[in-house]
Protein backbone atom coordinates (compact mmCIF):
# COMPACT_ATOMS: atom_id res chain seq x y z
CA UNK A 1 0.00 0.00 0.00
CA UNK A 2 1.13 3.25 -0.29
CA UNK A 3 2.26 5.62 2.52
CA UNK A 4 0.76 8.92 2.45
CA UNK A 5 3.14 11.74 3.64
CA UNK A 6 1.47 14.67 5.51
CA UNK A 7 2.01 17.77 3.21
CA UNK A 8 4.07 20.03 5.98
CA UNK A 9 2.44 23.03 4.37
CA UNK A 10 -0.91 21.42 5.65
CA UNK A 11 -1.59 23.29 9.01
CA UNK A 12 -2.47 21.16 11.38
CA UNK A 13 -5.81 22.69 12.39
CA UNK A 14 -7.27 21.62 8.75
CA UNK A 15 -5.73 18.35 8.82
CA UNK A 16 -7.67 17.97 12.03
CA UNK A 17 -11.21 18.90 9.71
CA UNK A 18 -10.26 17.24 6.47
CA UNK A 19 -8.37 13.51 7.70
CA UNK A 20 -8.45 12.78 11.68
CA UNK A 21 -6.53 10.08 10.89
CA UNK A 22 -3.44 12.26 9.40
CA UNK A 23 -4.20 14.40 12.13
CA UNK A 24 -3.26 11.93 14.71
CA UNK A 25 -0.45 10.65 12.38
CA UNK A 26 1.34 13.82 12.16
CA UNK A 27 0.41 14.65 16.15
CA UNK A 28 2.32 12.00 17.36
CA UNK A 29 5.15 12.31 15.08
CA UNK A 30 5.52 15.74 16.30
CA UNK A 31 5.73 14.79 19.87
CA UNK A 32 7.81 11.68 19.20
CA UNK A 33 10.24 14.39 17.91
CA UNK A 34 9.43 17.22 20.67
CA UNK A 35 8.46 19.84 18.02
CA UNK A 36 6.09 21.11 20.42
CA UNK A 37 5.53 24.48 19.16
CA UNK A 38 3.90 23.06 16.03
CA UNK A 39 1.37 21.09 17.56
CA UNK A 40 -2.87 21.82 17.04
CA UNK A 41 -2.88 22.38 20.86
CA UNK A 42 -6.83 23.63 20.62
CA UNK A 43 -7.57 20.16 18.80
CA UNK A 44 -4.96 18.07 20.91
CA UNK A 45 -6.57 19.20 24.38
CA UNK A 46 -10.27 18.54 23.14
CA UNK A 47 -9.21 14.95 22.25
CA UNK A 48 -7.62 14.15 25.58
CA UNK A 49 -10.14 15.80 27.54
CA UNK A 50 -12.83 13.56 25.01
CA UNK A 51 -10.54 10.50 25.68
CA UNK A 52 -11.78 10.89 29.71
CA UNK A 53 -14.88 11.19 28.83
CA UNK A 54 -15.08 8.29 26.82
CA UNK A 55 -14.20 6.01 29.25
CA UNK A 56 -16.30 7.75 32.23
CA UNK A 57 -19.37 6.95 29.68
CA UNK A 58 -18.04 3.47 29.02
CA UNK A 59 -18.32 2.74 32.91
CA UNK A 60 -21.47 4.25 33.64
CA UNK A 61 -23.09 2.55 30.61
CA UNK A 62 -21.38 -0.67 31.67
CA UNK A 63 -22.41 -0.57 35.23
CA UNK A 64 -26.43 0.28 34.40
CA UNK A 65 -26.21 -3.09 32.19
CA UNK A 66 -24.62 -5.37 35.04
CA UNK A 67 -26.94 -3.49 37.72
CA UNK A 68 -30.05 -4.05 35.39
CA UNK A 69 -28.27 -7.82 34.77
CA UNK A 70 -27.91 -8.41 38.54
CA UNK A 71 -31.72 -7.16 39.42
CA UNK A 72 -33.06 -9.44 36.86
CA UNK A 73 -31.13 -12.33 37.89
CA UNK A 74 -31.98 -11.52 41.77
CA UNK A 75 -36.28 -10.76 41.21
CA UNK A 76 -36.44 -13.19 38.45
CA UNK A 77 -33.77 -16.31 38.85
CA UNK A 78 -36.18 -18.50 37.01
CA UNK A 79 -35.03 -16.83 33.66
CA UNK A 80 -31.64 -16.62 34.43
CA UNK A 81 -30.72 -17.83 30.97
CA UNK A 82 -27.14 -18.29 29.54
CA UNK A 83 -27.75 -15.14 27.79
CA UNK A 84 -27.67 -13.12 31.05
CA UNK A 85 -24.94 -14.79 32.49
CA UNK A 86 -22.71 -13.92 29.51
CA UNK A 87 -24.07 -10.28 29.63
CA UNK A 88 -23.28 -9.75 33.49
CA UNK A 89 -19.88 -11.81 32.56
CA UNK A 90 -18.71 -9.41 30.05
CA UNK A 91 -19.81 -6.24 31.57
CA UNK A 92 -17.48 -6.98 34.75
CA UNK A 93 -14.91 -7.94 32.19
CA UNK A 94 -14.75 -5.13 30.16
CA UNK A 95 -15.04 -2.26 33.72
CA UNK A 96 -12.05 -4.39 35.61
CA UNK A 97 -9.92 -3.77 32.03
CA UNK A 98 -11.13 0.09 31.84
CA UNK A 99 -9.91 0.15 35.88
CA UNK A 100 -7.02 -1.61 35.35
CA UNK A 101 -5.71 0.84 32.90
CA UNK A 102 -7.26 3.93 35.36
CA UNK A 103 -7.37 3.00 38.73
CA UNK A 104 -8.33 6.26 39.43
CA UNK A 105 -11.76 5.91 37.92
CA UNK A 106 -12.49 3.41 41.17
CA UNK A 107 -13.47 6.82 42.56
CA UNK A 108 -15.26 7.37 39.84
CA UNK A 109 -17.75 4.65 40.05
CA UNK A 110 -18.00 5.15 43.69
CA UNK A 111 -19.63 8.73 42.71
CA UNK A 112 -22.37 7.16 40.02
CA UNK A 113 -23.00 4.34 41.89
CA UNK A 114 -26.41 5.20 43.42
CA UNK A 115 -27.61 7.34 39.87
CA UNK A 116 -26.45 4.38 37.92
CA UNK A 117 -28.18 2.19 40.36
CA UNK A 118 -31.69 4.45 39.76
CA UNK A 119 -31.29 3.84 36.22
CA UNK A 120 -30.66 0.35 36.39
CA UNK A 121 -33.75 -0.56 38.35
CA UNK A 122 -36.15 1.31 36.00
CA UNK A 123 -34.11 -0.61 32.62
CA UNK A 124 -35.06 -3.95 35.10
CA UNK A 125 -38.51 -3.16 36.06
CA UNK A 126 -39.21 -2.33 32.12
CA UNK A 127 -37.48 -5.59 30.80
CA UNK A 128 -39.14 -7.71 33.60
CA UNK A 129 -42.34 -6.27 33.50
CA UNK A 130 -42.58 -6.08 37.37
CA UNK A 131 -43.41 -3.10 39.60
CA UNK A 132 -40.51 -0.88 39.77
CA UNK A 133 -41.63 -1.64 43.81
CA UNK A 134 -40.41 -4.74 43.12
CA UNK A 135 -36.39 -3.99 43.83
CA UNK A 136 -35.60 -1.98 46.42
CA UNK A 137 -34.64 1.77 46.18
CA UNK A 138 -31.61 1.04 47.86
CA UNK A 139 -29.07 -1.46 45.84
CA UNK A 140 -28.94 -4.90 47.57
CA UNK A 141 -25.19 -5.32 46.00
CA UNK A 142 -22.12 -3.74 47.33
CA UNK A 143 -19.65 -2.35 44.77
CA UNK A 144 -17.58 -5.56 45.60
CA UNK A 145 -19.99 -7.80 44.94
CA UNK A 146 -20.79 -6.39 41.16
CA UNK A 147 -17.19 -6.62 40.28
CA UNK A 148 -16.55 -9.95 41.48
CA UNK A 149 -16.56 -12.07 38.77
CA UNK A 150 -17.70 -15.28 40.65
CA UNK A 151 -20.74 -13.47 42.61
CA UNK A 152 -24.54 -13.85 41.41
CA UNK A 153 -26.84 -12.68 43.79
CA UNK A 154 -28.67 -15.24 45.55
CA UNK A 155 -32.25 -15.24 44.72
Amino acid sequence: MFERIPDPSMQLSSLYETDFAEWIDATVQQLKERRFTELDLDNLIEEMESLGKRDKRELQSRLIVLLSHLLKDKYQPEKRSNSWVATIAEQRRQMLLILQDSPSLNHYLVDIFEKCYATARKDAARETQLAIGSFPEICPFTLENILDEDWFPAA
